[in-house]
């Protein structure tokens, strides 16, 4: 028995945090993820991406300790070849984490966006992002806040690295993040798909139906879509 141990009984819970994990590293292959208990069999698993761009996902299970950083590649070599419940997360991440997570309460509900809309921005935004060749997304774009949402007395600017985060995660049904987002069809989503927005004076949260992406907020090329 290994000292720290991350135990997911129920297969698919395992499979779904692989597939968590792989996203992630898949976005930068340095990534730490921290595992961290939420309450009894509970466990929320936070990553950075390389869009300076918090990601969250909720699984069963448990840890130990009850608040573990490790290696993304570690963790998803020990995540692959399990043959049962209880994982060797691999070697102590914990001074690598950098910063602290979002609060877990106090965000407010601001408003909800069709998932439909936050694919097409994304869409466009690669499509621009091409045009600046093989470097990938430019600051500007990735800064720019391309949709304004508002309610409960509450306004929040998105910027398009939460979009690229959260369509990058396939946290979308149907927005597969096998797919560049040129190659997902708006028709196949679901209309009526939400993408709740929420926040606190410093935090911007994203819910999706798969995960949840955060950014700090804080003080381009032309995206914008009022809502």
């Amino acid at each position: 028995m290994h000292e720290r141990v991350l135990s997911i009984p129920d297969p698919r819970e395992r499979g779904d945090l692989a597939t968590f994990v792989r996203r992630v590293v898949r976005l930068d292959e340095s990534a730490v993820v921290r595992l961290r208990q939420r309450g009894p069999g509970r466990l929320t698993v936070w990553a950075a991406t390389g869009f300076d761009v918090l990601v969250v996902r909720t699984v069963d299970g448990t840890i130990t300790p009850d608040d573990t950083s490790a290696a993304g590649d570690q963790l998803l070599a020990g995540l692959e070849s399990a043959t049962g419940g209880d994982i060797d997360p691999g070697f102590s991440m914990d001074s690598a984490w950098r910063g602290a997570l979002p609060p877990a309460e106090g965000y407010v509900h601001v408003d909800d966006v069709p998932a439909r809309v936050l694919v097409g921005l994304a869409q466009r935004g690669a499509a621009v992002a091409r045009e600046h060749g093989s470097h990938g997304p430019p600051a500007s774009l990735l800064d720019q806040e391309v949709l304004h949402v508002e309610g409960a007395n509450e306004k929040a600017g998105i910027p398009m690295r939460v979009v690229f985060a959260l369509i990058a995660m396939g946290f979308i049904p149907d927005a597969d993040s096998d797919r560049t987002p040129a190659d997902v069809e708006l028709e196949g989503i679901d209309p009526v798909e939400p993408v709740r927005v929420r926040a606190t004076a410093s935090w911007l949260r994203l819910d999706a139906r798969f995960g949840s992406a955060y950014r700090r907020r804080g003080d381009g090329i032309a995206l914008s879509v009022k809502r």
